[in-house]
């Protein structure tokens, strides 16, 4: 973990402001710059918490930092507890503690007996920079705080390593899937879809609803996949920028030459290509795209690699979607507020009714597609393939990336669209 000191800067201090924030401290505006108030607001911390009061944050400070970002702490029964006394001692619920600990009693409760005590705010924040990390700690978060949350992985990970989560919800036969960040500047659809599972799975806890929707009969009708960030290696890179450590960062940003800042183009993977132009659906008619636009090689944008399904993410998308039996397919992407759902006439009559109920709960238009993304995509090839509902979902207005301040209304537009979707 990086050490952050007076004048660090990027998405590590953000997280680190917004935490703060939260928790009754003053580090100033959440903006990724770790000025004097920020300074301060850590001394204050480390002061209440028994440590060096020096305004670093060392590996002693992240310790403490990282238990509330996990945002539980882990708590031994003495005499005389009751679990609604431990719920007032951390600002949180019996609820919240008792789905935490499936099969507590709490009448029978033991001297000595360890349990789970989440903290009484959301673990995942809406006002930061998302990063692989930082996703990675809020899915640990959510799956003690929602243990019949499931979370696995695709069979294949990233250029880098890096592991490419899948959060199901529900239990139920009808099949659906969303993801987010296919594209590493278009991130902010990934802090929309771990926001829409710390929501329902909240919900689902308590026997709750999500505007008019009764999430515990959703759960049991339908299973939806989110697979929250497709491209992780490129969302770091664009995330990091400029403040890289890992020669591959360094080299990869060597491909940006167009005078912009990167994360202002940056969409492909670390090895500079398009994933969502890297499928078998039509893809050499968007490489003799490319080969006209003057794209020959890896590149910020619009380079849909040598060969479809050449990168292992989204040849990891790839085999998961076939190896599912999903009715329906939301890819998330920035920027337009619009819905995209054709491919080569190939979509089934009622992707223009799905596509047009979406529209109206979010008041995003329905279009066809833009020339630059009408082939090889990850909707595109679901519906060539599977002849089932498929839908690109731009988020967002202006330039990417998207800034975050935009995200409330984000959020608020999405939140039927993501239900309804598990319904039609």
């Amino acid at each position: 973990m990086e050490i952050l000191t007076l004048g660090s800067t990027g998405p590590n201090v953000k997280l680190i402001q917004s935490l703060l924030r939260r928790i009754g401290y003053d580090p100033g505006p959440v903006d990724g710059s770790f000025g004097p108030r920020t300074r301060q607001a850590v001394i204050d911390f480390q002061r209440d918490n028994g440590l060096t009061p020096d305004g670093i944050i060392g590996p002693l400070t992240w310790n403490e930092f990282e238990r509330l970002l996990l945002g539980y702490a882990t708590y031994t029964v003495r005499a005389g507890d009751t679990l609604y006394g431990i719920a007032r001692k951390f600002y949180t619920t019996v609820s919240a503690i008792q789905t935490a600990n499936p099969g507590i009693n709490p009448n029978l409760l033991r001297i000595g007996q360890r349990i789970i005590v989440p903290y009484g705010i959301d673990v995942v924040f809406t006002d930061i920079d998302y990063t692989y990390e930082i996703m990675e700690r809020q899915i640990r978060a959510l799956k003690v705080r929602y243990p019949f949350l499931d979370v696995t992985t695709l069979e294949k990970k990233s250029v880098m390593g890096k592991n490419l989560f899948v959060i199901r919800l529900g239990t139920g036969p009808n099949e659906v899937s969303y993801n987010a960040s296919h594209h590493a500047n278009e991130w902010i659809t990934t802090t929309l879809l771990m926001k829409f599972v710390e929501n329902f799975a909240k919900a689902y806890s308590t026997g709750g609803r999500l505007g008019n929707y009764n999430i515990g009969d959703i759960w049991n009708k339908s299973s939806i996949y989110i697979v929250p960030m497709v491209n992780p290696d490129g969302v770091d890179l664009v995330n990091y920028w400029p403040n890289y450590s890992d020669p591959a960062y360094i080299q990869a940003a060597r491909l940006n030459k167009t005078g912009l800042p990167l994360p202002r183009v940056w969409k492909a993977n670390i090895r500079g290509a398009d994933l969502n132009l890297n499928y078998p659906a039509e893809w050499q008619r968007e490489k003799d795209l490319e080969l006209e636009q003057g794209i020959t090689g890896p590149a910020p944008r619009d380079y849909g690699g040598e060969a479809p399904l050449t990168e292992p993410e989204s040849a990891g998308m790839y085999d998961f979607t076939r190896a599912r039996n999903f009715r329906l397919v939301i890819a998330y992407h920035t920027q337009g507020e619009v819905i995209y759902y054709t491919f080569q006439n190939l979509q089934p009559a009622e992707s223009a009714d799905i596509a047009r109920l979406f529209s109206r709960v979010s008041g995003y238009v329905v279009s066809e597609n833009p020339g630059e993304a009408s082939y090889a995509g990850y909707k595109d090839w679901f519906i060539q393939d599977f002849r089932r509902p498929g839908f690109t979902i731009e988020v967002g207005r202006g330039v990417n990336p998207v800034p975050i301040s935009q995200f409330p209304t984000i959020y608020r537009q999405n939140e039927d669209i993501l239900l309804l979707g598990a319904l039609v």
